[in-house]
């Protein structure tokens, strides 16, 4: 579904070239929750910015759904983050003046396409992440966990290959944060969606099926599940640490 292969991306400030990105090999499965630790400066935005279309990168491939990036146009490139891939960010993204119901439309609204079918998908969207009550309310009359869910599900709106999440719970108190992982599950579970998340939090990252650690720019180690959520936090909390020496 989406494959990196041997990315490198770096930067230029004044007269010096900084690598960021140094040869970055992983791809991710269809149905696959997949999420991105490492400490700061390892490339894990770079990395995710890249993915998205956002910044160009020198060398490799990104691949989704049989799509190459590299070399693409402006128009097709807006035209793949709008039905290739989701997007959720750490501040929501929702625009204060329409509905839950009409924020989670905005990929359909930007398409021109608001069908029946459209609105009958908020509805089963809204029921898997427990949102239903707020469809018809606006962002500021809700709390920072249901904006996030309502963010969730506007990234599955157009059945996207991908949802690329960045640092989701960051803005959020435990037990919210825990429902939004708990609302990715979900989408994965019940709508075979793919999920590759950026995140600091090894809570969050506990809950996914595999995780990818970046140092350096570099793949550190890539840990899969296999064990229960509590065992693998503690798994990640030991590889962390680990690649602090």
């Amino acid at each position: 579904m989406l494959y990196v292969k041997d990315l490198h991306k770096s930067y230029e400030v004044g007269k010096n070239k900084y690598a960021v990105l140094k040869g970055i090999d992983f791809h991710v499965a269809q149905g696959e929750f997949v999420a991105v630790m490492g400490p700061s400066g390892s490339g894990k935005t770079t990395l995710l910015n890249c993915i998205s279309c956002y910044i160009p990168f020198e060398q490799g491939s990104i691949t989704v759904g049989g799509t190459h990036l590299a070399g693409q146009n402006e128009e097709t490139l807006a035209r793949i983050r709008n039905t290739k891939l989701g997007f959720v960010f750490q501040d929501f993204m929702l625009l204060d003046g329409l509905s839950i119901r009409e924020n989670i439309l905005i990929p359909r609204i930007v398409q021109g396409e608001v069908k029946k079918d459209a609105e009958d998908l908020v509805s089963q969207l809204a029921e898997i992440f427990g949102i239903t009550h707020i469809l018809d309310k606006y962002p500021a009359e809700i709390s920072g966990g249901e904006k996030q869910r309502a963010a969730v599900a506007r990234s599955l709106i157009n059945h996207p290959m991908v949802i690329l999440a960045d640092e989701p719970t960051g803005n959020l108190d435990s037990k919210s944060s825990r429902t939004v992982i708990e609302s990715f599950g979900n989408a994965k579970e019940k709508m075979n969606a793919t999920i590759f998340m950026v995140t600091h939090d090894s809570f969050a990252a506990s809950f996914c099926d595999r995780v990818i650690l970046l140092k350096d720019g570099v793949i550190y180690r890539q840990l899969e599940k296999g064990s229960s959520r509590s065992e693998f936090q503690d798994r990640l909390l030991d590889t962390i640490k680990e690649m602090a020496n």
